[in-house]
């Protein structure tokens, strides 16, 4: 979206003109800014404000909500599926390019966890952000009906797996909410809730440093948040979750945000990658060895050159892809009216995380920030990054309206199955579970 974005301000006169065509092909017809979904989940932010419609601020673009199932850059034509594919039962259509630009993101890195398929929930979209909400404030709900000890511990003990930014900024924002939540249950305190959360390595937020690692872990146990480093899920069949380290924890709530993949479209293309399965690109953002193929964000090993050690490449997070999509979208057209390219380049600035409301950390350019400043300093460097005044505008107003009243703490599981009603009157029964729940639960 930023790289189309670029190009449609770049190429406004061409694009007038009939000069040029942008064809912007995505699975949704918006862009989520994924550092929102901890505070969307929070219900700090509402989901509309999460995203961008695609059609409203690439309104010089040619959308097609689709998915590409492969790309032949050989024949300079990319193969892709759309919604009115299956009903128009011609089969893929094939869109030819002249340029073509490759960033898909990534996808959950799943691990073969016995029972990980049938109760893990991801953390990557708006959608799974919002019915994890909704999951957490029906397991306060179940708790606070049931008779039976066991149902109201499981309800109550929510697992994370993944010590990176989605997985302690969405257990460090649930949590917030959750403790916030219990105080208009009768029977749920906030003491009566198990938090744990499970990293593989021996630290958590490695992107903040090791000393703010180390302060985040001491912030999240002082909120009586069970955090295990060097250990593994092995297993959550049964909605038993079990650890390497022997810990049984029985829970209907698994949260997975162990890492992250190249995008199989990747694999589906002529084009070079590397050992991860990310393509091969050069400074320039050009793909290696390949004229007219561009890429930038996950999808892209592209060398850091500010690094001092040879060989380094940039980090795979949204502070590289949104600077890389500017240079990108800027060598296109230079490329295309002959003009020499840029070299992209961007020193580290910082990094910032939050841990729920008015707490935070934050590491900028060597000063470390905690608690309710660097909370601060995350709200606005985010601010500043999403795109459109229009939407940094929707995000401020209703980061000030949050702050002067109460917060909602409203389940709209409902939501998710909106025919469940009439397949349960048709004698049937609803096509789909909440996330990580099973028929019948509620």
């Amino acid at each position: 979206m930023y790289t189309a974005l670029r190009l449609q301000r770049k190429l406004k006169r061409e694009l007038g003109r009939g000069g040029a065509e942008i064809t912007v092909v995505t699975p949704d017809p918006y862009m989520t800014y994924q550092p929102f979904l901890p505070e969307a989940a929070a219900g700090s932010l509402s989901p509309r404000h999460v995203v961008v419609p695609l059609r409203r601020v690439l309104d010089r673009c040619h959308v097609i909500v689709g998915e590409a199932e492969s790309v032949d850059h050989a024949a300079r034509t990319a193969t892709v599926t759309t919604l009115a594919t299956g009903e128009e039962g011609t089969g893929a259509r094939r869109i030819a390019y002249d340029e073509l630009v490759l960033a898909p993101g990534s996808v959950s890195r799943t691990l073969p966890v016995p029972g990980l398929a049938d109760h893990g929930i991801g953390f990557r979209t708006v959608e799974e952000a919002i019915g994890l909400r909704n999951h957490v404030i029906e397991q306060m709900d179940i708790a606070s009906t049931t008779r039976d000890p066991a149902i109201r511990d499981a309800a109550l003990t929510f697992v994370f797996v993944g010590g990176g930014y989605a997985g302690v900024e969405a257990l460090a924002e649930l949590e917030d909410m959750a403790r916030y939540a219990a105080r208009y249950y009768h029977n749920v305190r906030p003491e009566d809730m198990k938090w744990i959360l499970v990293e593989a390595t021996g630290r958590i937020l490695p992107e903040v440093g090791e000393e703010l690692g180390r302060y985040t872990v001491a912030e999240l146990r002082r909120r009586n948040i069970d955090v295990r480093l060097r250990t593994r899920l092995e297993s959550c069949a049964g909605r038993v979750a079990v650890l390497s380290d022997g810990a049984r924890f029985p829970t209907r709530t698994v949260v997975w945000t162990a890492g992250v993949r190249p995008h199989p479209v990747l694999a589906a293309t002529d084009l070079p990658r590397d050992g991860r399965g990310r393509l091969k690109c050069t400074a320039r953002l050009t793909v290696e060895g390949v004229e007219h193929a561009w890429a930038a964000g996950d999808a892209a090993a592209v060398p850091d050159v500010t690094a001092e050690e040879p060989g380094t490449e940039c980090a795979p997070n949204a502070q590289h892809a949104v600077r890389q999509a500017k240079v990108l979208g800027d060598n296109i057209v230079r490329a295309l009216r002959g003009e020499p390219l840029r070299t992209y380049a961007h020193a580290h600035a910082g990094s910032v995380a939050s841990l729920g409301l008015h707490k935070g950390v934050a590491q900028l350019r060597g000063h470390r920030l905690t608690g309710c400043p660097a909370w601060l300093l995350h709200r606005g460097y985010h601010l500043s990054r999403v795109p459109t005044v229009n939407r940094k505008a929707r995000v401020l107003a209703e980061w000030t309206l949050a702050g002067l009243f109460a917060r909602e703490i409203v389940s709209l599981g409902s939501l998710e199955h909106p025919r469940a009603e009439f397949e349960l009157a048709a004698g049937g029964k609803p096509s789909q579970d909440p996330p990580g729940d099973p028929k019948g639960s509620s």
